[in-house]
């Protein structure tokens, strides 16, 4: 069979295919959707463990989100690299490139609807009702959406093995 042969150092691994495309969506979509849930549960642990107001508590998730930003993106490096005995190896190019990010924004980008509520929550915090006092809560989604919606993308399709 097939799928038992291995593969010596040096031979060419097998080019894209509709598996090896399935794992790229897949490896991609799995490090977005795990970073914005981690984000998440930073976010709605940080008050509970950190009995502080938002404003002291704000340093803290923003240095947290920073760690976890860095975590992922190490992630998708990693990710974009590894070979697949039976998908083969994912080469860089257009194809791949835009199935890195059409594929992975439409169907990862949701799961940064959770964080998006937990900060408009923060924004509110101690705030005269419904008025929100606390708009770097806001700011701070809008730059962990980009880094989750271009950066962490981009990464992982420029980490990608070259033809070459």
């Amino acid at each position: 069979m097939v799928d038992e042969l291995s593969l010596s150092e040096g031979e060419r691994r097998p080019l894209p295919r509709h598996k090896t495309l399935a794992l790229l969506v897949g490896r991609i979509t799995t490090i977005k959707l795990a970073y914005w849930a981690a984000l998440t549960v930073i976010e709605l642990a940080l008050p509970r463990v950190l009995d502080r107001g938002f404003t002291e508590r704000f340093p803290f998730s923003v240095a947290l989100a920073a760690v976890k930003t860095l975590h992922a993106i190490v992630w998708a490096r990693w990710q974009a690299r590894v070979i697949d005995r039976r998908a083969g190896g994912i080469e860089r190019g257009v194809a791949t490139i835009a199935t890195t990010f059409a594929a992975a924004s439409v169907v990862a980008s949701p799961g940064s609807l959770p964080l998006l509520l937990v900060e408009r929550a923060r924004s509110l915090e101690g705030c005269a009702a419904g008025m929100s006092c606390h708009l770097e809560a806001i700011t701070v989604w809008v730059a962990l959406f980009a880094v989750g919606f271009v950066l962490i993308p981009a990464v992982f399709a420029f980490s990608l093995r070259s033809s070459h």
